[in-house]
């Protein structure tokens, strides 16, 4: 167990081995995510990790461990960030010490782990859930499958269809939750991944790979689409052409058919695909030349070494391999962007709120699902509406309504308690006085005490 984990077992708020005692949090705003409707002046009583109580609130102090007084503050569900990369090639090293705490101090109690080396993050789920490391619940893929040239640590080359169906069976017998397909999966070799996939009873996700149309992946069963990648191609009469050839973000935006794109975005609504399009780090990505990190605010959260090193380098990467358009092309490419997922979203396409932090520049874990949030109002949806897709819609997603995603009896107690209204501002999901994670209470003062000591370890990493 590495440093940050040995200080925090030191202090008696991370005795998390310990059996979680009965907690009663009273006179709070509880906020439906179904509906919308706030539910005032109630008491949420916890025993164990689960809800057993949500009732409104008397004079009679409820009889529990430890009583919370929340007059005047906002309860959710615990977030989930649909998109991340905790043991990730150059980051990996801190997926334990940082990564995993940074999204519990910013009220992150769950995350879908989309490609990290296979042992780390199958040992950290396992932990987590047996309460001796902290972080948030984890459903993990393991290694991604990508192409045979795969500069990507965390992944599975495949070059063949046998050695897709080689990589499927070993990751769902070591336990993985689900697969994740890259970009670079030869076109044969993900036909049979779907197949084989289907045949031992896992889902797959990711990517919609460059040698596939989205309407195959759609076909062929893949349960998400990432990045909204295979949108932008089947908007174009060119879709044949981007399976072999180049592709950049003005080529899509001169080859764009509203027509094209109007017949991919029904096909996603009548087989309701999710998409995580990870907008904060999208805007990023196709900024990356013309965003100062230096000036964000939380960069005392990000380790040394990403800043000082892998940050440059990716910027770098970025602009030498991604056939980059001039800037002005760009900045209308993201504006795009954030329209395809207005239109998504009114042919009621689901959505996840995603990050892929920390594998891109300044997506510093925890913190940049606050700002995803934020991007899903910037394309139009309403502040319940983006609070959904990291409530309610993992719950959904996941097939785990009946443990997740609303604040009611019989659900596990994952939950934030915020000093002001998300759905008067969605910005005010980072104002974050206690978060709950499995039935345990991390007040505002044990918070500040873990961001104190994460910046300690981020200066020396």
């Amino acid at each position: 167990m590495q440093a940050l984990q040995k200080l925090l077992f030191s202090l008696p708020l991370w005795a998390l081995a310990a059996q979680a005692q009965t907690l009663a949090i009273t006179h709070a705003n509880v906020i439906d995510t179904v509906s919308g409707a706030i539910q005032s002046d109630t008491t949420v009583v916890i025993d164990g990790n689960r809800i057993t109580r949500v009732a409104h609130s008397t004079r009679r102090t409820p009889k529990a461990a430890q009583v919370i007084d929340a007059h005047g503050a906002y309860l959710i569900p615990g977030l989930w960030d649909m998109h991340t990369h905790v043991y990730f090639d150059s980051t990996a090293a801190d997926g334990t010490d940082i990564v995993l705490p940074l999204f519990l101090a910013n009220g992150i109690t769950g995350i879908r782990d989309m490609g990290s080396a296979l042992d780390p993050v199958l040992h950290a789920r396992d932990e987590i859930a047996a309460h001796r490391l902290l972080g948030p619940r984890m459903v993990v893929s393991g290694p991604m499958l990508d192409g045979p040239t795969s500069h990507y640590r965390a992944a599975i080359a495949i070059t063949t269809p046998a050695d897709g169906r080689q990589a499927v069976d070993m990751l769902h017998s070591r336990g993985v939750d689900f697969i994740k397909v890259q970009s670079g999966v030869p076109r044969e070799a993900y036909f049979a991944i779907a197949d084989e996939a289907k045949k031992v009873g896992i889902i797959y996700e990711g990517h919609v790979p460059d040698a596939i149309r989205a309407s195959e992946a759609v076909a062929a069963g893949q349960h998400t689409f990432e990045h909204l990648i295979g949108i932008f191609e089947a908007s174009s009469p060119d879709e044949t052409k981007y399976l072999t050839g180049k592709k950049t973000v003005g080529m899509f935006l001169a080859s764009y058919d509203p027509k094209l794109e109007d017949n991919i975005i029904q096909l996603l609504a009548q087989k309701q695909v999710w998409q995580c399009p990870t907008l904060f780090w999208e805007r990023g990505q196709w900024l990356v030349d013309a965003i100062d990190y230096s000036q964000d605010p939380d960069l005392a959260y990000a380790p040394r070494s990403w800043v000082e090193k892998h940050w440059p380098a990716a910027q770098k990467g970025i602009m030498n391999t991604l056939d980059v358009d001039p800037l002005p092309v760009r900045k209308e490419f993201v504006l795009h962007e954030l329209e395809i997922v207005r239109k998504l979203h009114a042919a009621h396409v689901p959505f996840l709120a995603g990050t892929d932090t920390p594998a891109g520049v300044d997506v510093i874990p925890g913190i940049s699902l606050h700002l995803e949030l934020q991007r899903f109002v910037a394309a139009g949806f309403t502040p319940l509406q983006a609070l959904q897709t990291a409530t309610l819609n993992p719950a959904r997603f996941l097939n785990r309504l009946d443990e997740f995603g609303t604040v009611q009896p019989g659900r596990i107690a994952d939950l934030v308690l915020l000093d002001a209204n998300p759905l008067v501002d969605i910005a005010n999901t980072r104002k974050i006085e206690a978060v709950v994670s499995d039935g345990r209470y991390l007040s505002q003062e044990d918070l500040t005490q873990l961001q104190t000591k994460l910046k300690q370890l981020a200066a020396t990493r």
